[in-house]
């Protein structure tokens, strides 16, 4: 199975973790902010529209992204906020890439280092693992919601690159300018998407098994706890069942 769907099948299992942290709204608060700094124009401002969508989807009051977009043009105090990508190994050799915004370079920059050093892994330099992964539009489908062949027809059309399935979803990848066309091309034909995001998806993988593969899901889960991180990726390979198990502990 290719990085890119094993990845998002990863984040998609886990999900149910994820649902439980509470920082969910400071996370999409400044990520728009950070966005709004190119521009308070979401139709000329992609990141921006990627930002408000998602905060959008998750029932956020239009009161407080009208305020992170303020605070990002400057309209608004309290946009100072520094964004960072880490690169690191976790336990097995396993690539990590952890996005970061924060208003204290320095605490965080120490907190990070702890949080890999904690759970088996070592912060790296920069470009260590960069490399390694390519940026992309990502769409996660249930495989129940389109059949192949109607996936791959609208996607396909509407600029994709490739559509690769795993036992319980369609991944579909294009290009990051391609992002929106593909999206709405897929929602106008009534079909839902579990994640719809830009990301950096791995280009190779590295299979863990035992003790490796339930190191690294504390790591990746300790990362994401952490209140300054925006979001997660890495490389590793997991056996679904240990996958399932492992996400369900």
């Amino acid at each position: 199975m290719s990085g890119h769907s094993k990845w998002a099948t990863i984040k998609h299992k886990k999900a149910a973790l994820d649902a439980k942290r509470g920082n969910k709204f400071t996370r999409l608060i400044k990520e728009i902010t950070i966005a709004a700094r190119n521009g308070g124009d979401p139709d000329g401002n992609p990141r921006l529209r990627t930002a408000i969508t998602a905060a959008k989807n998750e029932s956020m009051p239009a009161d407080n992204i009208k305020k992170a977009v303020m605070r990002g043009t400057g309209e608004l105090e309290g946009g100072q906020i520094d964004e960072i990508m880490f690169e690191g190994y976790g336990p097995g050799g396993a690539a990590v890439l952890v996005n970061v915004a924060t208003d204290n370079r320095n605490r965080t920059v120490s907190e990070i280092r702890h949080v890999f050093s904690k759970n088996g892994g070592n912060l790296g330099e920069q470009g260590s693992v960069a490399w390694m992964f390519e940026r992309k539009s990502q769409l996660v489908i249930e495989k129940d919601k389109a059949g192949e062949d109607q996936l791959m027809d609208i996607a396909l059309d509407a600029g994709a690159e490739d559509l690769r399935g795993d036992e319980d979803q369609w991944t579909v990848l294009s290009a990051p300018e391609s992002h929106y066309a593909v999206l709405n091309a897929i929602q106008k034909a009534g079909i839902p998407t579990v994640q719809a995001e830009i990301t950096m998806v791995p280009k190779n993988l590295i299979k863990l098994e035992g003790k490796s593969a339930s190191g690294m899901l504390r790591l990746t889960e300790a990362l994401e706890e952490h209140d300054d991180v925006q979001n997660v990726c890495s490389n590793f390979d997991v056996d679904e069942k240990e996958l399932e198990a492992l996400a369900g502990r």
